[in-house]
C-alpha cells in the first residue's frame, strides 16, 4: 500500500514530481547542515573565535571519516529504489532490513576505530595548536553519535528510494528545533562551550534516528522493519557494496582533497580558519539545496531503469539540469549579495569578516557548476554504472585538485588561488560525466539489461 507522501516516479509528468521530492528533501538537508551551523553560531555569538574555529577546524576531517560509510546508504538508495520501481517486494524486505543492520555495525565501526585516530589526524591537517585540545575534544563526543547518524542517513535513503521526502523532514525539524535547543541551554547556562555544541549535536542525532526507525517499522506497508527479523542478505550487501563502496570511496578522495585544501587554509592563521569556517557554512546551504536535485536524479533513474521505462532517463537528466541551474545561480548570488550579513550571523569578530567574503565571492558565484556536476553523476550512478563516475570523479575533481594545491596554489601563495580550485575542477568533471552519459545511456539502451557494470 503507498504511503500519501510517496511520489510515483515512474509515470506522469516529470518537473512536478522531481520539486514534490526535491522540495522536502531541500529543507531537511538544510536542517540537517543547522546541526553544525548552531555549533558555530551559538560558539561565534557566545563563546570565542577560537572555539567556532575548533570546531570549523574539524569539519574535512569528520566528512574524510564518515562519507565512506555515507556512501554505502547511497548504494541502499539505488537497491531500494529499483526493487521498489520492479515490485520485488521480497527484495525490498531483504534491503530494508540488511541496511539498518549495516548502519548500526557502520557507526560502531566509526567510533571503535575512528575516536582513537583523531588526534593524529589533526596534527597532520597541521590545526593550530592552540585549537587542538578543543577540536579532539568536539569530535570525540560528535562521534558517541555516530551510529544514530549512520541509522538515520540509511533510513532516510530508503524513505528517499521509494520517494517519501516528507517524513524524514519532519523528523530532522523535530532533531533540529531540540539542537538548537541543546546549544544555547548547554553554552549560554553551563558555559560548556564546545563541549557543550558537541553533545547537542550528538542528543539530537539520537533524535532523529529513533524517529526513523519508528516510521520504518509502522505496519502495512511493502517495507516494514521487524526488528526480530534483521539479518544481513549477502546477496543484497553486495549490491548495496558494488553501487555504494564506490560512491563512499569517491567521497572519501574529494574529503582528502578538502582536507588538503583546509590545511592550506590553517597555514593562513586563526582569522582564516575562522572566517573560511563561516563562509563554509553559507556554501553548504546552496550546496544541499542543489544536493537535493542530485538525490532525485539518482532515485528517479533508479526506479525507472527498475521499471524498465529507459524512454524517461534524457528527461530525468534535462529538467534536473535545468532545476539545479535555476537553484545554484539564485542561492549562489543571494550568498555573494548578502554576504557581509550572513557572516555577522556566524561571528561578531569584524576581522574575520573578509576572510569569509573572499571565499564566498569566488565558490558561491560559480556553485552552480558543482550541481551540474553532481547531477550528471547522480543519473549515471542511477543507471547502474558505479566505478566509471566514482573514477571521473576522483581524476577531474579531486586528483586535479590536489596536483592544483602542488602547482599553481605553491606557486601563486593566496587564497583567491586555492579558493580557484574549486570552479576549474567542477567544469572538467562535469564535461566528463555527459560523455559517460551518452556512452552508458545507448549501451543500457541496447543491451536492454536492467543493469550496468561500469
Amino acid at each position: 500500500m503507498r504511503h500519501s507522501s510517496e511520489i510515483d516516479m515512474c509515470s506522469g509528468p516529470l518537473a512536478g514530481s522531481l520539486l514534490r521530492f526535491s522540495i522536502p528533501l531541500m529543507a531537511s538537508s538544510i536542517l540537517q547542515l543547522l546541526f553544525n551551523a548552531a555549533d558555530i553560531i551559538v560558539l561565534g555569538q557566545f563563546a570565542s573565535s577560537s572555539a567556532m574555529a575548533a570546531v570549523g577546524a574539524t569539519s574535512s576531517l569528520n566528512s574524510l571519516m564518515v562519507n565512506l560509510f555515507l556512501g554505502l546508504s547511497i548504494g541502499c538508495s539505488v537497491v531500494m529504489a529499483r526493487s521498489y520501481g520492479a515490485q520485488d517486494w521480497q527484495r525490498v524486505h531483504d534491503t530494508v532490513h540488511t541496511a539498518l543492520l549495516l548502519a548500526v555495525c557502520c557507526g560502531a565501526v566509526l567510533i571503535l576505530a575512528g575516536v582513537p585516530l583523531l588526534p593524529a589526524l589533526l596534527r597532520w591537517m597541521d590545526t593550530p595548536p592552540d585549537l587542538l585540545d578543543q577540536s579532539v575534544l568536539y569530535m570525540r563526543i560528535v562521534f558517541l553519535g555516530m551510529p544514530a547518524m549512520m541509522i538515520y542517513d540509511f533510513g532516510a535513503g530508503i524513505l528517499r528510494a521509494i520517494g517519501d521526502t516528507q517524513r524524514p523532514l519532519f523528523f530532522l525539524t523535530a532533531a533540529g528545533v531540540t539542537n538548537a535547543c541543546l546549544n544555547v541551554f548547554f553554552v549560554v547556562a553551563f558555559h560548556l562551550d564546545v563541549a557543550g555544541v558537541a553533545l547537542a549535536t550528538s542528543l539530537s542525532q539520537y533524535l532523529s534516528a529513533f524517529l526513523v526507525v519508528r516510521c520504518l517499522m509502522q505496519p502495512d506497508t511493502r517495507y516494514q522493519l521487524r526488528l526480530r527479523e534483521l539479518k544481513i542478505s549477502a546477496p543484497i550487501l553486495l549490491q548495496i557494496v558494488r553501487v555504494g563502496l564506490p560512491a563512499g570511496i569517491q567521497s572519501v578522495v574529494f574529503s582528502i582533497s578538502n582536507v588538503l585544501i583546509q590545511s592550506s587554509i590553517n597555514t593562513f592563521g586563526t582569522l582564516a580558519v575562522a572566517g573560511s569556517t563561516a563562509a563554509a557554512n553559507i556554501e553548504n546551504f546552496v550546496y544541499t539545496a542543489m544536493n537535493a536535485i542530485y538525490q532525485a536524479a539518482l532515485n528517479f533513474t533508479s526506479q525507472n531503469v527498475g521499471a524498465g521505462k529507459k524512454e524517461r532517463i534524457p528527461l530525468i537528466l534535462r529538467d534536473c539540469l535545468l532545476i539545479v541551474t535555476v537553484i545554484g545561480a539564485a542561492l549562489g548570488g543571494l550568498a555573494v549579495l548578502f554576504g557581509q550579513q550572513l557572516l555577522s550571523i556566524y561571528t561578531s569578530d569584524q576581522a574575520v569578516i573578509p576572510y569569509g567574503l573572499d571565499r564566498i565571492h569566488v565558490i558561491c558565484l560559480t556553485y552552480l557548476l558543482c550541481g551540474l556536476m553532481d547531477v550528471t553523476c547522480g543519473v549515471v550512478r542511477g543507471m547502474g554504472a558505479a566505478i566509471t563516475p566514482t573514477l571521473v570523479s576522483l581524476t577531474g575533481a579531486c586528483g586535479l585538485r590536489v596536483v592544483w594545491i602542488y602547482t599553481v596554489f605553491a606557486s601563486a601563495h593566496s587564497l583567491f588561488v586555492l579558493y580557484l580550485s574549486y570552479p576549474v575542477t567542477w567544469v572538467v568533471t562535469c564535461t566528463a560525466h555527459l560523455v559517460c552519459f551518452a556512452f552508458f545511456y545507448r549501451r543500457l539502451c541496447l543491451s536492454g539489461q536492467a543493469t550496468l557494470h561500469g
